[in-house]
């Protein structure tokens, strides 16, 4: 697997790639936006490591940039523990964040979470309606077009699924996207992550509504009547 590490701060880079060392891991170190956009496309990392603040521009640009290329996992660093740069990440398509300074073996434990949810996506087939989700070829359609869903976007929604017509608490969804890490996560956190998907699969025009917000509580998928079956690999 290769992880790229964007990071202007050669120390603390090579401080993440010694704590993240692994034999099967492969790790590319850009310093720069520009550096950064090559590496990708020679590079094909499996996972992007990010700052924010770079030389040559935001961090933020680059991730846009890589959102519309890839859906691989990307963790965000920064510098700047405000709630708004954790929402702009996350709008943005981050499926993860941390604030510096920020402890190596947390990253570890971040990182290494991300690789399992990766790895462990079994074949599973969703469909009702005009939504069609294969959650082990990672093809999801509305209408027959492509959504371009994140890491933890396509977590939530297959927790929503799969638990279709039962409410599922803000503190139950919160600990099944962020909790392997141990450190706090603001609940702003799963709104952004909610609204976004609701953004990609609902269609205003059509009155068409499958997220329920159950006030007080959590979420609900609205329980439909369509196929949904476990495929064997």
């Amino acid at each position: 697997m290769i992880i790229q590490i964007v990071e202007d701060d050669r120390a603390l880079s090579d401080g993440i790639v010694l704590a993240l060392k692994e034999p099967d891991l492969e790790f590319i170190q850009d310093a720069a936006v520009r550096e950064a956009k090559e590496s990708f496309g020679e590079k094909y990392p499996e996972l992007i490591i990010l700052d924010v603040n770079l030389p040559d521009g935001s961090g933020y640009d680059y991730l846009k940039w890589v959102r519309e290329r890839s859906q691989l996992p990307v963790l965000v660093l920064t510098a700047n523990d405000m709630e708004m740069d954790e929402v702009m990440g996350l709008t943005l398509g981050a499926d993860d964040y941390m604030a510096k300074p920020f402890s190596l073996a947390v990253l570890r434990a971040r990182i290494q979470a991300l690789m399992r949810r990766g790895r462990s996506q079994s074949s599973y087939v969703y469909e009702e309606d005009g939504l069609f989700f294969d959650f082990g070829s990672l093809v999801f359609t509305r209408e027959g077009q492509p959504l371009s869903l994140s890491v933890n976007e396509q977590k939530l929604l297959r927790l929503f699924v799969e638990n279709r017509g039962r409410v599922l608490t803000r503190n139950i969804l919160i600990d099944r996207l962020w909790s392997d890490g141990g450190e706090y996560v603001d609940e702003n956190a799963l709104s952004v992550t909610v609204n976004r998907l609701r953004s990609k699969l609902e269609d205003k025009r059509d009155d068409i509504s499958y997220i329920k917000t159950i006030y007080g509580q959590g979420y609900m998928w609205k329980k439909g009547d369509k196929s949904c079956s476990d495929k064997k690999p």
